[in-house]
């Protein structure tokens, strides 16, 4: 098991709380593979990490898990939502039972229709009618539809066995419906139990006893005393149901809700993110700002920092005041093109959001300062490893990624004692003459980036790793010997037996036999890090070079045949096959074109065709 982040799972688990919350599980690509929820977040994630009750399909999983996420909530209902509201956004592989789940299930009422039906709906809400909702699950949809067809005795059966029905089904017998199918009851009197039940989705149930109250005393009146005891059985049984809830939404608004905690040398801010009323995540962020501990002034240079270099939402809600906040509502708003408002002194649901969010903060501190131990512990165990005089400080590794010699890129990524460095990841599309020769590849990107190293220009690392085995190491060391850097403690990490992690070998300059570590060993699982950190951005960068050349037109490449011509062209012979068949004189009868341009397109065309 390797980890972006330095993953360390013993002090991640003890830095886990007690409370409930999401926790989710991501793989070497930074891809959401499962997500969960759990009544108590140490117990449950610290569940998957105990292989002897291991399941299979937990097994394979975890496997891939390189990172834990957690966000804390206030309640195991509000984890039950957001599991939801990331399951729906993410679609995690290995969330099986849920991965149909391609929207929050409604209850739909066909108002439109002459005697309305209530069902299940999932889905674009187009349709016409009413929808009810979201329902947390779909058991909660098909329990209040079951209580909605004992209460009013509403149809529930498709409009094609509605309209063809001569006599009442089952449902008018077990007393679930009135059997409007044969007009065993008006359209007027049925009309009047459908408002009914949507006043009782609309959570008005005061309103829907007194309407059955003057039903009931009416039936009476008439002296229909069957119809007067069914009211009155349906008075009894409402004051008895407790309501089935749904996804509860204050209002429609996006907000975010900011928490931060500190511990005087580190300061988590924890952003959570509101939209149209529902939690739909969280993110945690770090801000740097050395001797610094006034909450007040790190919330002020984040708010501004942060919403300044995007889109803000409606509301921001933090817990304290901040300087400036009426200049900054006027600037965001007018970036954003709405109105922005900042607020410290909420109530209700904002006051339980904001306290969730400082929750999610001293979550967020407390992991952060376990994985920055784990990271110092994980580099003093690879200069042991690898005899280094001290423990290095910043680390930098290769890799090549190409599909049979097409479009081949090659990484570097930079790793320090923070963890990795993004702002000095660098890409090098490499040329032709590199073309499937992983070795050449790997010199040129070398030499490219270590003449710059050489100038200064670039900071040294104290360690190079390269993806890949002698080959690449000899392909390393010649760069290096040409550049006079040959005193470099280079690495070449070779993927071990059956391609598995924690097998790997590493191979040395002079060294006979290469090293091969424990796979639990801290300094092994550092190196797994960085080279498959090299690999996800190296094949990331192929795929978009790739992509880009698959897509680019011929055409584009004809000196003197602008966007508009090249549009011409194709619309007049129906795409680029019609194109290339077309000879000179059909070329000239396109707008624009003229007779040397279209021998110039012929003859590049048929050129590249030979």
């Amino acid at each position: 098991m390797t980890d972006e982040a330095l993953f360390e799972v013993k002090s991640f688990l003890r830095s886990l709380t007690h409370r409930p919350g999401v926790y989710r599980m991501l793989d070497a690509k930074h891809n959401v593979i499962y997500v969960g929820k759990a009544r108590d977040l140490k117990k449950r994630v610290s569940s998957y990490f105990n292989r002897a009750q291991a399941s299979t399909k937990t097994a394979v999983m975890m496997e891939q898990v390189v990172r834990v996420d957690v966000t804390v909530a206030n309640t195991e209902a509000e984890a039950l939502i957001l599991e939801y509201s990331l399951i729906k956004r993410h679609k995690p592989r290995y969330n099986v039972l849920l991965r149909d789940d391609k929207s929050y299930p409604y209850i739909h009422a066909s108002t439109d229709s002459r005697f309305p039906r209530l069902r299940f709906h999932r889905g674009p809400r187009r349709g016409k009618g009413r929808y009810f909702g979201p329902y947390p699950s779909t058991r909660a949809v098909r329990q209040t539809l079951k209580e909605l067809e004992k209460l009013f005795l509403i149809r529930n059966c498709e409009e094609s066995f509605f309209s063809n029905r001569t006599r009442p089904c089952l449902q008018y017998q077990i007393k679930r419906c009135t059997a409007p199918c044969v007009d065993l009851i008006s359209e007027e009197q049925y009309r009047k139990d459908i408002d009914a039940a949507i006043q009782f989705l609309e959570g008005k149930n005061k309103s829907v006893v007194d309407s059955f109250v003057k039903r009931m005393e009416h039936a009476a009146g008439s002296r229909d005393y069957e119809q007067a005891a069914r009211f009155r059985d349906q008075i009894s049984r409402l004051k008895e149901i407790e309501a089935r809830q749904l996804v509860k939404r204050s209002d429609h608004k996006d907000l975010d809700i900011l928490g931060f905690a500190s511990n005087g040398a580190m300061h988590c801010v924890a952003v959570m993110f509101i939209r149209n009323g529902s939690i739909i995540g969280s993110r945690d962020y770090f801000p740097r700002l050395p001797g610094e501990t006034d909450k007040q002034k790190i919330l002020n240079a984040f708010v501004a920092q942060y919403y300044l270099g995007r889109d803000a939402p409606a509301e921001i809600v933090i817990e304290l005041e901040i300087d400036d906040a009426e200049l900054l509502q006027q600037e965001l708003a007018l970036r954003a093109g709405h109105k922005v408002a900042i607020r410290c002194r909420v109530r209700g649901d904002r006051a339980r959001w904001l306290t969730m969010a400082k929750t999610n903060a001293e979550q967020g501190l407390s992991m952060k300062a376990a994985s920055n131990a784990t990271i110092r512990r994980q580099f003093a165990a690879l200069g042991e490893a690898l005899k280094l005089e001290e423990p290095p400080q910043r680390l930098e590794c290769f890799d090549v990624s190409h599909t049979s010699g097409e479009a081949t890129v090659a990484s570097c990524v930079v790793f320090n004692t923070a963890g990795p460095m993004k702002s000095d990841y660098r890409r090098f599309n490499l040329s032709p003459a590199a073309a499937g020769d992983d070795y050449g590849a790997m010199a040129e990107a070398l030499r490219r980036r270590y003449e710059r190293i050489k100038k200064g220009e670039v900071p040294m690392p104290d360690v190079l790793f390269v993806d890949g085995g002698k080959g690449q190491l000899a392909a390393a060391m010649t760069i290096l010997d040409e550049l006079e850097l040959d005193w470099l403690s280079v690495v070449a990490v070779a993927k071990g037996r059956a391609r598995r992690p924690g097998t790997e070998r590493l191979f040395r300059p002079g060294d006979d036999k290469p090293l091969e570590l424990a796979a639990d060993s801290p300094a092994l699982l550092l190196i797994q890090q960085i080279r498959d950190e090299a690999h996800r951005f190296a094949i990331t960068g192929h795929r978009q070079r790739r992509g880009k050349a698959r897509t680019t037109s011929r055409l584009e490449q004809i000196a003197g045949l602008g966007p508009k011509k090249r549009r011409e062209l194709l619309r007049q012979f129906g795409g680029l096959q019609g194109v290339i068949s077309a000879g000179v004189d059909d070329l000239v009868q396109v707008r624009g074109i003229s007779r040397k341009l279209a021998e110039t397109i012929y003859n590049d065309l048929h050129l590249e065709n030979q």
